[in-house]
């Protein structure tokens, strides 16, 4: 449930914070009659959203044998290209984020296309709903009710966090805690990576095709199903979501995991790294600045 609340949490964060700039540029700049058109966008993009996830899980549900085999593991794994590509995108433009937002809006209602401002909130919403979505597929289709609780869980949280940050003004070091998760959302991926490729294998085992050693188990815990500590069992099930811990892998899931997070891993830390020498460097200055006022005469 923990996987599932973590990916929820991140993505209705991420657009919960997104609305909250709209909202707060628009109040700003002395605009807030068009509040209710971004309202509008963000109505429609959480229903769109919600009726994308119910159709999703319908047609799973009329799914069966090699057929939802097939399913599973190609929802899994283009999820995790997606969740890749938004870690990353995060990684590299999350410190504009606020700046590109308002230039967006600014641009919108200063031509005073309100249809456009409810298109802008709609599109910006329904992209991590949309995501929301691919990633919960492969755990909805394993355990419903523990991810119906824990992305319900994940969402409220999201929307608390976002209105102690916008309207209580709590302060938190964004590009820190978006650092953390998205390690937390690699390791989750890598086992995604994982489990997807394991549900190809079944498909492809099925259908008569064999993968040669590729297939084969390359270790087995010999740990019983009723075990606490088996994959599915309630203490091996928490490692099983967050790091694809499974009781035995065949050696293409073990060499697909290891490779991504091999990648991955070190990509994210090095992105979200790379920024603080030079944050550092800013923030002695403008220090050294206060510090330091210019004196009449001086050459600035």
């Amino acid at each position: 449930m923990f996987g599932q609340f973590l990916l929820a949490f991140r993505e209705a964060l991420e657009a919960a914070l997104i609305t909250a700039m709209i909202l707060a540029y628009l109040v700003r700049t002395g605009r807030k009659p068009l509040v209710r058109y971004a309202w509008f966008g963000v109505y429609i993009a959480v229903a769109a959203s919600f009726a994308l996830g119910v159709a999703i899980w319908l047609v799973y549900g009329d799914l069966s044998g090699p057929a939802k085999a097939l399913f599973e593991g190609v929802a899994t794994l283009f999820a995790v290209v997606v969740l890749s590509s938004m870690i990353y995108w995060m990684a590299r433009k999350g410190k504009e984020l606020r700046k590109e937002v308002e230039r967006r809006v600014k641009d919108i209602v200063t031509r005073g296309a309100t249809l456009a401002l409810i298109s802008f909130s709609f599109i910006v919403v329904f992209r991590e709903g949309l995501e929301t979505v691919l990633f919960l597929t492969p755990f909805l289709v394993d355990d419903a009710t523990g991810t119906i609780i824990g992305a319900s869980l994940g969402v409220m949280a999201s929307l608390v966090l976002a209105y102690a940050i916008f309207v209580v003004g709590m302060k938190i070091n964004i590009r820190k805690f978006f650092y953390f998760t998205s390690i937390l959302l690699v390791l989750l991926a890598g086992g995604l990576a994982g489990y997807g490729v394991h549900e190809l294998v079944e498909y492809s085992e099925e259908m008569g095709f064999e993968q040669g050693w590729l297939s084969e188990y390359a270790y087995d815990l010999e740990i019983p199903s009723e075990n606490p500590f088996h994959h599915k069992g309630i203490i091996g099930s928490v490692f099983a979501v967050m790091f694809g811990y499974t009781v035995k892998a065949e050696w293409i899931r073990v060499i697909v995991h290891i490779a991504y997070l091999t990648i991955a891993l070190p990509l994210v830390v090095w992105v979200y790294r790379k920024e603080i020498p030079r944050s550092r460097t800013e923030e002695t200055s403008s220090k050294w600045k206060r510090q330091n006022p210019p004196h009449k005469g001086d050459i600035t």
